[in-house]
């Protein structure tokens, strides 16, 4: 899959690769050209993905061979085993979860999962959950805080499922309780934004201690598409939209609402994730070393202290 801002780079690579076929094919000696045009392919490279637009960045977020949490796992932990159901009515298959070892360490990871393809986004609702998603998830947080357990959970959906049996089975209930449940869990609660983090689906898992977020993923109250279409009545918008809502990991860094903005390798996350994986284990261990000193009591006080203080009040 390529993206509209990466055709330029998708042309040149195929001109190299002609000039290639034309070398295996015949003896001549083609190697000045495709070192030039190696090199113009590079500084095209370096200029695209050094300064891509909020707009740009929801694109990567969504790229069809991003991956997800199920590829992340066997990565980054070791002596996985799922969990299912959330014991009142069904398994949602939009969140995975369950017990893992991260480098010896006993966790309990949760996260948001798409599908590859039209079977599987069927399967997996596209990656927006129903409430008994969020029941689940709150299940598997109860009990690792029985078992005295860190929680590490995984953020990628376009939003909580909006269909009319989310709401008869109550959606908003659902994400509500996990609000005020996670606000005071009594183990470290980390937060890893993979792809998309929109609206109350998102935040319905990622109440914590620390929340990074990959380079290329976005994190907001609501969709470009969705703003694009309240303020301008036109979806058409969304690349204005994506810049007025400060959705990207760079803009929230700044406003301190993350933790930590994870560095992506050149080309997005799905180029090499055994790579991307290597910086988000860097992330989890420092955070794992860090909230796992405090106690109980204190890891309460820090998810408040976090909370407490986003955002600037000036007096007028």
């Amino acid at each position: 899959m390529t993206l509209d801002f990466e055709k330029p780079m998708k042309d040149l690579q195929n001109r190299i690769n002609d000039l290639k076929s034309i070398i295996s094919e015949s003896n001549l000696d083609l190697s000045m050209e495709i070192d030039l045009l190696e090199s113009r392919l590079g500084k095209l490279e370096d200029n695209i993905y050094s300064d891509l637009t909020p707009w740009q960045r929801v694109q990567m977020a969504r790229h069809k061979e991003r991956p997800t949490t199920l590829e992340y796992i066997p990565l980054l932990f070791t002596d996985f085993f799922e969990l299912f159901g959330d014991r009142l009515y069904g398994d949602d298959k939009s969140i995975i979860g369950g017990i893992a070892k991260f480098e010896g360490i006993p966790v309990t990871i949760i996260g948001q999962q798409k599908g590859r393809n039209t079977k599987e986004n069927i399967e997996r609702n596209f990656g927006m959950p129903h409430p008994e998603g969020y029941r689940k998830a709150l299940r598997l947080m109860k009990q690792a805080e029985k078992f005295n357990r860190p929680i590490i959970t995984f953020i990628d959906t376009p939003g909580a499922y909006p269909g009319k049996e989310s709401e008869e089975r109550g959606i908003s209930e659902a994400i509500a309780r996990n609000l005020v449940e996670m606000s005071g869990l009594r183990v470290p609660v980390i937060s890893i934004v993979l792809g998309e983090g929109a609206s109350g689906g998102a935040i319905g898992l990622s109440l914590c201690n620390h929340l990074h977020m990959l380079e290329n993923t976005w994190y907001s109250v609501i969709s470009p598409e969705g703003a694009a279409s309240i303020l301008w009545k036109t979806a058409e918008k969304a690349p204005e939209a994506a810049k007025s809502l400060k959705l990207t990991a760079k803009d929230l860094e700044e406003l301190k609402i993350i933790d930590k903005l994870i560095p992506e390798i050149k080309g997005g996350a799905h180029k090499d994730i055994h790579t991307q994986s290597q910086e988000i284990r860097k992330v989890i261990k420092s955070s794992l070393k860090e909230l796992c000193l405090m106690s109980s009591d204190e890891l309460i006080q820090h998810r408040f202290e976090k909370y407490r203080t986003i955002g600037e009040f000036q007096i007028l």
